[in-house]
């Protein structure tokens, strides 16, 4: 049975947040999506998000019903007080910090925060994202920990309960793969090898077996490993 709560999913338009979405959709009663346009380089990424959405409905009807509406936020003050290589010209790296410079302080904090506040407007009372501290970067913000502490202030500052799921948090990108193809089958993991952006460089370019992308990046490596594990598993035993 579905869950009846709305539910508000941060859909980027990448693998994990499309992963994400069909996992609400095969959740929940309703689902709508939000996504935030801060002034990144693979902004691009938004325009896929468009793709993704007619497909998921036209593909899967049983979801088509509950896919509802879509928003898209104007966080450009974010690009503007950040200097990460996700807004500017520069090229990756690992700071002094540990963290690579792709991190970018605050930026789940604040997309949870605009999340909650969206959803409370449009009677949501579940946000859904693909934060991961399996297969990450290392961004604190993508941690477990955070994510409760974050569930527990926008419940108390909201004064209504706010669950935050994250489907992926203890999953590498190979059993992210796996999920997808559970929820939605090879059409699904075909959706997402092609329509899908995850590419920090924005690179739609040639079409590796895993997607689009510059294949160097972070987070094309990540993709292009998780994909091959998932190959390399074979098909999931009945």
């Amino acid at each position: 049975m579905n869950d009846p709560r709305k539910a508000l999913v941060l859909f980027s338009g990448g693998q994990d947040s499309t992963t994400c979405l069909a996992w609400a959709l095969d959740r929940y009663a309703e689902v709508e999506t939000l996504a935030f346009d801060y002034g990144q380089r693979h902004r691009i990424e938004l325009d896929c998000r468009t793709t993704v959405r007619e497909k998921l409905a036209t593909q899967f009807p049983a979801w088509a019903g509950k896919l509802g509406a879509d928003h898209l936020l104007d966080l450009a003050v974010l690009g503007q007080i950040s200097d990460t290589a996700l807004t500017s010209e520069r090229a990756i790296e690992l700071q002094a910090n540990g963290l690579p410079n792709t991190f970018v302080p605050g930026r789940n904090l604040l997309f949870l925060t605009f999340a909650a506040t969206l959803a409370y407007r449009r009677g949501a009372s579940v946000l859904v994202g693909g934060m991961c501290e399996t297969d990450f970067s290392g961004y604190p913000d993508c941690r477990d920990n955070t994510l409760k502490a974050m569930q527990v202030a926008l419940s108390l500052g909201l004064d209504t309960p706010m669950t935050l799921e994250t489907p992926l948090m203890f999953i590498d990108k190979a059993a992210t793969w796996r999920l997808a193809e559970q929820l939605g089958g090879d059409a699904l993991v075909k959706l997402i090898v092609e329509d899908t952006h995850t590419c920090y460089l924005g690179e739609r370019g040639a079409l590796h077996d895993w997607g689009h992308g510059c294949g160097h990046c972070p987070a094309c490596a990540l993709r292009a490993k998780g994909h091959a594990g998932y190959r390399a598993a074979g098909p999931q035993s009945s």
